[in-house]
Protein backbone atom coordinates (compact mmCIF):
# COMPACT_ATOMS: atom_id res chain seq x y z
CA UNK A 1 0.00 0.00 0.00
CA UNK A 2 2.99 2.14 0.93
CA UNK A 3 5.03 1.39 -2.65
CA UNK A 4 1.39 2.43 -4.40
CA UNK A 5 0.69 6.23 -2.59
CA UNK A 6 4.68 6.92 -3.51
CA UNK A 7 4.13 5.68 -7.39
CA UNK A 8 1.38 8.30 -7.11
CA UNK A 9 3.31 11.24 -5.89
CA UNK A 10 5.80 10.31 -7.91
CA UNK A 11 3.62 10.63 -11.11
CA UNK A 12 2.00 14.23 -9.70
CA UNK A 13 5.49 15.65 -9.03
CA UNK A 14 7.11 14.39 -11.96
CA UNK A 15 5.49 16.70 -14.28
CA UNK A 16 6.66 19.50 -12.24
CA UNK A 17 10.07 18.38 -12.37
CA UNK A 18 10.32 18.00 -15.78
CA UNK A 19 8.32 21.55 -16.52
CA UNK A 20 11.08 23.43 -14.26
CA UNK A 21 14.07 21.36 -15.53
CA UNK A 22 12.89 22.06 -19.66
CA UNK A 23 15.28 23.95 -21.53
CA UNK A 24 13.36 26.86 -23.70
CA UNK A 25 13.32 25.43 -27.09
CA UNK A 26 15.14 27.64 -29.83
CA UNK A 27 14.88 27.86 -33.35
CA UNK A 28 17.89 27.89 -34.37
CA UNK A 29 21.86 27.93 -33.25
CA UNK A 30 25.34 28.20 -34.65
CA UNK A 31 28.59 29.68 -34.43
CA UNK A 32 30.11 33.39 -34.20
CA UNK A 33 32.21 34.58 -37.32
CA UNK A 34 33.37 38.15 -38.56
CA UNK A 35 34.66 39.27 -41.97
CA UNK A 36 37.96 38.85 -41.81
CA UNK A 37 40.45 40.40 -44.17
CA UNK A 38 43.82 39.76 -44.90
CA UNK A 39 46.41 42.04 -45.56
CA UNK A 40 49.54 41.43 -47.67
CA UNK A 41 52.44 43.36 -48.93
CA UNK A 42 52.92 45.23 -52.00
CA UNK A 43 56.32 45.42 -52.54
CA UNK A 44 59.47 43.73 -52.88
CA UNK A 45 62.15 44.12 -49.70
CA UNK A 46 62.75 43.95 -46.23
CA UNK A 47 60.63 44.07 -44.01
CA UNK A 48 62.20 47.48 -42.07
CA UNK A 49 59.91 48.09 -39.74
CA UNK A 50 56.40 46.62 -38.53
CA UNK A 51 54.66 48.05 -35.40
CA UNK A 52 52.35 45.37 -34.87
CA UNK A 53 51.01 42.55 -32.63
CA UNK A 54 47.81 40.05 -32.10
CA UNK A 55 45.12 41.52 -30.89
CA UNK A 56 45.96 45.37 -31.84
CA UNK A 57 43.04 47.16 -32.43
CA UNK A 58 43.79 49.11 -35.52
CA UNK A 59 42.17 52.59 -37.06
CA UNK A 60 42.03 52.98 -40.62
CA UNK A 61 45.43 54.61 -42.58
CA UNK A 62 47.02 53.91 -39.41
CA UNK A 63 50.93 53.59 -40.67
CA UNK A 64 52.37 49.74 -39.32
CA UNK A 65 55.80 49.96 -40.84
CA UNK A 66 57.88 50.25 -44.43
CA UNK A 67 59.45 47.73 -46.90
CA UNK A 68 63.16 48.84 -48.14
CA UNK A 69 63.00 51.26 -50.41
CA UNK A 70 66.61 52.62 -50.85
CA UNK A 71 66.91 50.55 -54.73
CA UNK A 72 63.81 52.45 -55.94
CA UNK A 73 64.81 56.01 -54.65
CA UNK A 74 68.31 55.55 -56.20
CA UNK A 75 66.34 54.90 -59.33
CA UNK A 76 64.40 57.51 -59.26
CA UNK A 77 67.01 59.79 -58.52
CA UNK A 78 68.79 58.89 -61.34
CA UNK A 79 65.19 59.30 -63.79
CA UNK A 80 65.29 62.79 -62.48
CA UNK A 81 69.40 63.45 -63.31
CA UNK A 82 68.61 62.09 -67.16
CA UNK A 83 65.28 64.23 -67.43
CA UNK A 84 67.55 67.24 -66.33
CA UNK A 85 70.54 66.73 -68.46
CA UNK A 86 67.85 66.48 -71.20
CA UNK A 87 65.81 69.24 -70.76
CA UNK A 88 68.99 71.28 -70.78
CA UNK A 89 69.58 70.27 -74.20
CA UNK A 90 66.28 72.69 -75.13
CA UNK A 91 67.48 75.57 -77.31
CA UNK A 92 66.44 78.90 -76.24
CA UNK A 93 64.25 80.06 -78.50
CA UNK A 94 64.68 83.87 -77.81
CA UNK A 95 68.45 84.17 -78.12
CA UNK A 96 68.22 82.28 -81.15
CA UNK A 97 66.04 84.41 -82.85
CA UNK A 98 67.31 87.37 -81.39
CA UNK A 99 69.47 88.22 -84.02
CA UNK A 100 67.09 87.61 -87.23
CA UNK A 101 64.46 89.65 -85.05
CA UNK A 102 66.69 92.56 -85.19
CA UNK A 103 68.04 92.29 -88.90
CA UNK A 104 64.07 92.23 -89.81
CA UNK A 105 63.30 95.01 -87.79
CA UNK A 106 66.16 97.03 -89.41
CA UNK A 107 65.08 95.72 -93.17
CA UNK A 108 61.82 96.91 -91.77
CA UNK A 109 63.09 100.21 -91.58
CA UNK A 110 64.88 99.91 -94.86
CA UNK A 111 62.20 99.48 -96.68
CA UNK A 112 60.13 102.37 -94.75
CA UNK A 113 62.70 104.69 -95.99
CA UNK A 114 62.81 103.44 -99.79
CA UNK A 115 59.25 103.89 -99.97
CA UNK A 116 59.41 107.29 -98.52
CA UNK A 117 62.10 108.37 -101.48
CA UNK A 118 60.00 106.68 -103.98
CA UNK A 119 56.87 108.92 -103.01
CA UNK A 120 59.44 111.78 -102.97
CA UNK A 121 60.89 109.95 -106.60
CA UNK A 122 64.39 110.17 -105.10
CA UNK A 123 64.57 106.34 -105.24
CA UNK A 124 63.27 103.99 -107.59
CA UNK A 125 61.03 101.47 -107.70
CA UNK A 126 63.43 98.42 -107.93
CA UNK A 127 64.92 99.32 -104.76
CA UNK A 128 61.80 99.15 -103.19
CA UNK A 129 61.39 95.92 -104.54
CA UNK A 130 64.49 94.95 -103.41
CA UNK A 131 63.81 95.93 -99.92
CA UNK A 132 60.81 94.39 -99.74
CA UNK A 133 62.22 91.50 -100.67
CA UNK A 134 64.81 91.66 -98.06
CA UNK A 135 61.92 91.94 -95.53
CA UNK A 136 60.36 89.02 -96.88
CA UNK A 137 63.43 86.74 -96.75
CA UNK A 138 64.12 87.67 -93.43
CA UNK A 139 60.51 87.11 -91.92
CA UNK A 140 60.81 83.54 -93.94
CA UNK A 141 64.16 83.05 -91.93
CA UNK A 142 62.19 83.37 -89.01
CA UNK A 143 59.60 81.13 -88.92
CA UNK A 144 62.03 78.43 -90.65
CA UNK A 145 64.10 78.92 -87.28
CA UNK A 146 61.07 78.43 -84.92
CA UNK A 147 59.85 75.30 -86.88
CA UNK A 148 63.10 73.81 -86.28
CA UNK A 149 63.13 74.79 -82.60
CA UNK A 150 60.06 73.60 -82.42
CA UNK A 151 60.65 70.23 -83.54
CA UNK A 152 64.14 70.66 -81.56
CA UNK A 153 62.22 71.10 -78.25
CA UNK A 154 59.44 68.55 -78.92
CA UNK A 155 61.62 66.10 -79.80
CA UNK A 156 63.36 66.64 -76.37
CA UNK A 157 59.96 66.65 -74.43
CA UNK A 158 59.22 63.25 -75.92
CA UNK A 159 62.38 62.09 -74.90
CA UNK A 160 61.70 62.68 -71.55
CA UNK A 161 57.94 62.09 -71.20
CA UNK A 162 59.10 57.83 -70.90
CA UNK A 163 61.43 58.88 -68.07
CA UNK A 164 58.82 61.17 -66.19
CA UNK A 165 56.35 58.10 -66.69
CA UNK A 166 58.87 55.67 -65.24
CA UNK A 167 59.29 58.66 -62.26
CA UNK A 168 55.47 58.23 -61.57
CA UNK A 169 55.85 54.43 -61.36
CA UNK A 170 58.49 54.35 -58.96
CA UNK A 171 56.44 56.88 -57.08
CA UNK A 172 53.32 54.46 -57.10
CA UNK A 173 56.33 51.67 -55.68
CA UNK A 174 57.53 54.16 -53.21
CA UNK A 175 54.00 54.62 -51.64
CA UNK A 176 53.17 50.67 -51.93
CA UNK A 177 56.54 50.40 -49.83
CA UNK A 178 54.71 51.79 -46.56
CA UNK A 179 52.27 49.62 -44.57
CA UNK A 180 49.10 51.45 -44.47
CA UNK A 181 45.88 49.61 -42.37
CA UNK A 182 43.62 50.07 -44.77
CA UNK A 183 40.46 49.49 -42.74
CA UNK A 184 39.37 49.72 -38.78
CA UNK A 185 39.64 46.23 -36.65
CA UNK A 186 41.37 43.98 -34.42
CA UNK A 187 44.42 42.01 -35.69
CA UNK A 188 44.00 38.20 -35.39
CA UNK A 189 46.97 36.94 -37.02
CA UNK A 190 50.08 37.96 -37.81
CA UNK A 191 52.39 35.92 -40.58
CA UNK A 192 55.42 38.41 -40.58
CA UNK A 193 58.18 39.92 -38.13
CA UNK A 194 60.59 42.38 -39.14
CA UNK A 195 63.65 42.13 -41.26
CA UNK A 196 61.54 39.19 -42.89
CA UNK A 197 61.60 39.42 -46.73
CA UNK A 198 58.18 41.15 -48.37
CA UNK A 199 57.38 40.51 -51.36
CA UNK A 200 53.99 41.49 -53.41
CA UNK A 201 50.72 39.26 -52.17
CA UNK A 202 52.68 37.80 -49.72
CA UNK A 203 50.07 38.43 -46.20
CA UNK A 204 51.33 40.07 -43.42
CA UNK A 205 48.51 39.82 -40.90
CA UNK A 206 44.54 39.21 -40.68
CA UNK A 207 42.34 41.67 -39.23
CA UNK A 208 38.71 41.56 -38.60
CA UNK A 209 36.54 44.22 -37.42
CA UNK A 210 34.96 42.98 -34.24
CA UNK A 211 32.63 45.82 -33.11
CA UNK A 212 30.32 43.84 -35.05
CA UNK A 213 30.07 40.11 -35.50
CA UNK A 214 28.03 37.60 -37.64
CA UNK A 215 26.32 34.35 -36.14
CA UNK A 216 25.97 32.42 -38.40
CA UNK A 217 23.25 29.71 -38.20
CA UNK A 218 20.85 27.24 -40.20
CA UNK A 219 17.23 26.65 -40.35
CA UNK A 220 14.91 24.64 -42.02
CA UNK A 221 12.51 25.16 -45.37
CA UNK A 222 9.67 24.82 -42.69
CA UNK A 223 11.42 28.11 -40.71
CA UNK A 224 11.95 30.21 -44.22
CA UNK A 225 8.68 31.80 -44.75
CA UNK A 226 8.85 33.41 -41.07
CA UNK A 227 12.07 34.91 -41.75
CA UNK A 228 12.64 38.52 -44.01
CA UNK A 229 16.17 40.73 -44.02
CA UNK A 230 16.63 43.14 -41.99
CA UNK A 231 14.41 41.46 -39.23
CA UNK A 232 15.02 41.80 -35.67
CA UNK A 233 15.68 38.40 -33.85
CA UNK A 234 17.29 37.77 -30.03
CA UNK A 235 20.43 36.24 -29.95
CA UNK A 236 21.20 34.14 -26.94
CA UNK A 237 24.92 32.95 -25.46
CA UNK A 238 26.01 30.74 -22.70
CA UNK A 239 26.85 33.03 -19.53
CA UNK A 240 28.78 30.31 -17.87
CA UNK A 241 26.19 30.36 -14.95
CA UNK A 242 24.39 27.38 -16.55
CA UNK A 243 21.68 30.51 -18.26
CA UNK A 244 22.03 32.49 -20.95
CA UNK A 245 22.62 36.71 -22.04
CA UNK A 246 20.49 37.89 -24.81
CA UNK A 247 20.88 40.01 -27.38
CA UNK A 248 18.93 41.61 -30.61
CA UNK A 249 20.56 41.08 -33.98
CA UNK A 250 19.20 41.52 -37.25
CA UNK A 251 19.33 38.77 -40.50
CA UNK A 252 21.18 40.90 -43.12
CA UNK A 253 21.88 37.48 -45.54
CA UNK A 254 19.98 34.62 -45.91
CA UNK A 255 20.97 31.76 -48.50
CA UNK A 256 18.80 31.38 -51.28
CA UNK A 257 20.16 27.61 -51.79
CA UNK A 258 19.56 24.85 -49.51
CA UNK A 259 22.86 22.91 -47.95
CA UNK A 260 23.18 19.82 -46.09
CA UNK A 261 23.28 20.41 -42.30
CA UNK A 262 27.02 20.63 -41.13
CA UNK A 263 29.16 18.27 -40.09
CA UNK A 264 29.23 19.51 -36.57
CA UNK A 265 25.93 18.17 -36.11
CA UNK A 266 25.89 15.23 -34.39
CA UNK A 267 23.21 13.02 -35.16
CA UNK A 268 23.22 11.11 -38.54
CA UNK A 269 19.45 11.91 -39.50
CA UNK A 270 19.99 15.59 -39.21
CA UNK A 271 22.97 15.78 -41.37
CA UNK A 272 20.88 14.37 -43.87
CA UNK A 273 18.38 17.06 -43.45
CA UNK A 274 18.70 19.87 -46.01
CA UNK A 275 18.67 23.23 -44.04
CA UNK A 276 19.50 27.60 -45.37
CA UNK A 277 21.69 29.41 -43.80
CA UNK A 278 21.51 32.69 -42.61
CA UNK A 279 23.83 35.42 -40.97
CA UNK A 280 23.10 37.68 -37.92
CA UNK A 281 24.72 40.90 -37.55
CA UNK A 282 24.95 41.48 -33.70
CA UNK A 283 26.68 44.56 -31.97
CA UNK A 284 29.83 43.02 -30.37
CA UNK A 285 30.69 44.79 -26.54
CA UNK A 286 33.31 42.35 -26.60
CA UNK A 287 31.49 39.11 -24.90
CA UNK A 288 31.00 37.42 -27.80
CA UNK A 289 34.41 35.65 -29.92
CA UNK A 290 34.68 33.96 -32.89
CA UNK A 291 33.90 30.35 -33.19
CA UNK A 292 31.34 31.03 -30.08
CA UNK A 293 28.08 28.87 -30.20
CA UNK A 294 25.32 31.23 -30.56
CA UNK A 295 21.23 30.49 -30.50
CA UNK A 296 18.36 32.49 -31.92
CA UNK A 297 14.68 32.95 -31.35
CA UNK A 298 12.83 34.68 -34.03
CA UNK A 299 10.13 35.78 -31.66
Amino acid sequence: MKTFQKIILASLFLPLVIGCTEEKPFDASGSFEAEETIISAEALGVLKHFDLEEGQVLSANQFLGYVDSVQLFLRKRQLEAQITALTGRKPNTSAQLAALEVQLKTANLEANRVSNLVKANAATSKQLDDATAQVAMIEAQIIAQKSNLDISTRGISNDASPLEIQIAQLEDQLLKTKIINPTPGTVLVKYAEENEMASPGKPLYKIADLSTIILRAYVTGNQLPELKLNQEVTVHTDNGQGGFDSTKGQINWINDKAEFTPKTVQTKDERANLVYAIKVKVPNDGRFKIGMYGEITFQ
